[in-house]
């Protein structure tokens, strides 16, 4: 059951966060092969211990449904990913929303030609937000390289070409990105021939734009059900699966909404995949997007988005966990 916060704060005071934090459906089985190296092991999230509210059904700017999401950790806002209405899914057209941390509606932003938006970063930038995200799309609307985005609001980006944008790693032909605000890394799930791979970088190594060797770099493990977002935290990954049913009372059962938890050091299932009921009640329920946070308070957070609402007017409902083991 989705419980509400257990503390009498606003939701901005409790997503507040510090600057200096410390220093598709696609197969995703348990089986792996190892990483290629060390990262130093750090607590995970319990993925059996209740969800909280974050917020429920906010109004975003076109009537689509929600891809991911990204919080800038500095600035204080969040950013979701929408598909742009009247686009379609081959086309790679994006909508980047900007809310406080309340879920108001600021701005938009169009990025034409992008990618399909499973996950990205919003990176601080003085006043302002750095999007890394997936660019120069090919024909299935997936983004083959990455690219620094300076959000702008209320513009359109048409997307770099792949030979004016980033490839950390050579060989791979998609890319997505996630960011650990936490520990200071960057996590990037890329595709090769040989089916999807995970890196992860220092942060660092994307603010010089010069990536080097991953610390680690891996055969993503097989988990079943349809992959809708995927995070870091430390030294273990989050993936989350599942698709859309009613959640509006309806006899439909508890939906098939799974996270897991992944060591990177061996790219072996850690906990799951375990069933999450966090807005369990909303109309339509689709999971979409994961993302880390850590409040000024020091408690880190893995936050669950979902898509909820009606046909042509779709929301945003985002829910967190922060039980650590």
């Amino acid at each position: 059951m989705t419980r509400t916060p257990r503390l009498p704060l606003t939701r901005r005071g409790l997503l507040r966060t510090g600057a200096g934090a410390s220093l598709a459906a696609l197969g995703l089985g348990v089986g792996a092969q190892s990483a290629s190296a060390d990262v130093a092991a750090t607590q995970r999230f319990d993925l059996t211990q209740p969800s909280y509210d974050l917020f429920r059904d906010k109004d975003l700017h076109g009537p689509r449904v929600q891809q991911s999401f990204a919080f800038d950790w500095v600035n204080k806002f969040l950013f979701v990913a929408t598909k742009r209405d009247g686009s379609p899914e081959s086309a790679g057209d994006l909508c980047i929303n900007k809310l406080d941390f309340d879920g108001n509606y600021i701005s938009y932003m169009h990025l034409n030609g992008f990618g399909h938006g499973v996950a990205f970063a919003a990176l601080p930038d003085g006043s302002g937000t750095e999007l890394w995200i997936e660019c120069a799309t090919n024909t299935g609307g997936y983004g083959t390289a990455l690219a620094p985005i300076r959000y702008t609001a209320n513009t359109t980006l048409g997307s770099p070409a792949g030979s004016a944008a980033y490839r950390p790693i050579a060989a791979a032909s998609e890319y997505t990105c996630s960011v650990d605000p936490v520990y200071q890394r960057m996590i990037v799930r890329y595709h090769t021939s040989a089916g999807k791979r995970i890196a992860v970088y220092p942060l660092s190594a994307f603010t010089s734009r010069s990536f080097g060797t991953p610390l680690v770099d891996f055969k993503q493990p097989t988990i079943s059900g349809t992959a809708q977002g995927y995070a870091l935290y430390g030294s273990y990954m989050y993936f989350l699966t599942g698709d859309a049913y009613p959640g509006d009372g309806t006899p439909s059962g508890d939906g098939n909404t799974y996270v897991t938890s992944v060591d990177i050091n061996t790219g072996t299932v850690k906990q799951g995949p375990v069933l999450t009921k966090a807005g369990s009640t909303l109309h339509h329920r689709e999971p979409e997007g994961l993302a880390i946070y850590r409040t000024d308070a020091g408690e880190a957070r893995l936050f669950i988005g979902f898509a909820t609402g009606f046909e042509g007017d779709r929301r945003s409902s985002i829910f967190y966990k922060n039980d650590l083991i």
